[in-house]
């Protein structure tokens, strides 16, 4: 099982609460572990104007606004931008699929900050992380439902409705939903 590109649905009995109603988009999964970005959860305290002064990236009139995100709980203060595949970063691009890719340098800072870049992004700090067999483990203890990754969920600005969002791309109405999981 392959998860990158998709994105991963808390389902309400998550135990962790940094995860609880998150949507997660796996940008790489292999026998060596997984690697994602919480996609739904903006960071209130920074916006992309104070991240570009903090690291002395100067702005143009043509600087997007472009929402900071908590990306997960490791560390925090590394940036990542999830992105159109319009761009790639010299050796630094991680193309997840034909839609997305994923750059952690600040060249994709400094051509966001002069209005150049990819179409679509999303900035995250931090990231989410599992060992070996961890993520399918809580898959499989009804921890995470999976579904496809559109852009239009990812990108979208309507961070609150992402994770009914991409329920109802399953067919799932959030109210069926049970915190316990049973075996059948």
């Amino acid at each position: 099982m392959n998860l990158s590109g998709k994105l991963l649905i808390a389902m309400p009995g998550m135990g962790d609460t940094r995860f609880s109603r998150s949507v997660v988009f796996i940008c790489a999964h292999s026998e060596e572990g997984a690697m994602g970005l919480i996609i739904n959860k903006p960071a209130s305290d920074l916006s992309f104007d104070r991240l570009l002064k903090q690291l002395g990236i100067a702005q143009s009139d043509t600087t997007r606004a472009i929402h900071v995100h908590f990306g997960g709980p490791v560390e925090h203060s590394r940036g990542f931008v999830l992105h159109s595949t319009d761009y790639s970063g010299e050796g630094a691009t991680l193309k997840v699929d034909d839609r997305f890719g994923m750059t952690a340098t600040l060249d994709i800072l400094e051509a966001l900050a002069n209005g150049k870049g990819p179409q679509a992004s999303l900035l995250a700090l931090g990231y989410a992380g599992w060992g070996p067999g961890q993520l399918e483990g809580e898959i499989l203890q009804n921890g995470w439902l999976t579904c496809e990754a559109s852009p239009e969920l990812v990108f979208s600005d309507k961070n609150a409705g992402k994770w009914e969002g991409a329920l109802k791309t399953l067919g799932i109405n959030p109210l069926t939903l049970s915190t316990v999981a049973g075996r059948a």
